[in-house]
């Protein structure tokens, strides 16, 4: 089964061309943003806007929508629905089916998670989408990381979309051999560990065979690790980055004085 090997998508735009530490201190500022910034819905909106406009300038626009309809579309149903019919604070009613009733604090409430969700997911994709992961541990590597911790926090970009890649060729196998996959739901429990098993133990085996790789390759050795790519980080990119985290910490007290006002 042929399958990408990460989520990242080559190209050649500006947002390809941007140091990985300069994406990823967006990406944090942004969800720092949207969870504690002043303004509520304000907060919530600016950064995914934001980070949809820079995605879809870099020709990802399409791309991105795919896997926010994905990951989303499903918990969005489900915040809505909790929320909308059974939110403690539903005070206006807006519709009536039967004894189930859909208040608007609920719906608001339901939405604005949503918005939220949405906006940290597409700051994310700013920099998952554009950036291989082997550039974000050089990246951080030579921003004085440790070694561990910097292939801790890329080797998830990775990781998962081979994971993902990796159960659906189990699933596919073991509906070949008439494993029932479908239906009652007691069907799908019993179905549960054949396909949970195969996937936990080749995980297994693969993070062995990772780790001994690294090691021949003197991934634990002391010395300063040397790259075959250089990453470009210029003197704005620095500022910039500055910028952003400042401009942060000032949204995020004003933040804070907006909800204790």
């Amino acid at each position: 089964m042929n399958a990408s090997p990460t989520l990242y998508q080559p190209g050649a735009s500006f947002l390809h061309l941007l140091h990985p530490l300069t994406k990823l201190t967006f990406s944090l500022c942004a969800l720092v943003v949207v969870f504690a910034g002043p303004g509520g819905w304000i907060s919530a909106l600016l950064p995914g806007l934001l980070a949809l406009a820079f995605l879809w300038q870099a020709g990802l626009g399409r791309r991105t929508i795919q896997v926010a309809l994905r990951l989303l579309a499903g918990p969005a149903m489900i915040l809505l629905g909790i929320h909308g019919f059974f939110g403690a604070g539903n005070q206006t009613i807006l519709f009536s089916f039967g004894p189930l009733e859909i208040g608007q604090e609920g719906v608001e409430f339901a939405l604005l998670v949503t918005i939220r969700l949405t906006a940290m997911l597409l700051a994310s994709l700013v920099l998952v989408l554009t950036t291989h992961p082997s550039h974000l541990v050089q990246a951080l590597t030579e921003a004085g990381f440790p070694n561990g911790l910097a292939y801790l926090l890329g080797s998830p970009l990775l990781l998962l979309p081979q994971m993902m890649a990796r159960a659906q060729a189990i699933r596919a196998v073991q509906q070949a051999r008439g494993l029932e996959t479908q239906g009652s739901l007691p069907q799908r429990i019993r179905a549960l560990f054949p396909l949970v098993a195969p996937l936990v133990f080749s995980a297994l085996v693969d993070v062995e065979e990772r780790s001994l790789a690294l090691e021949v390759r003197g991934f634990s050795a002391p010395t300063r690790k040397t790259f075959l790519r250089e990453l470009l980080d210029t003197r704005s990119q620095q500022l910039a980055r500055r910028g952003m985290i400042a401009l942060t910490i000032i949204l995020f007290l004003l933040g804070v004085l907006y909800a204790n006002a």
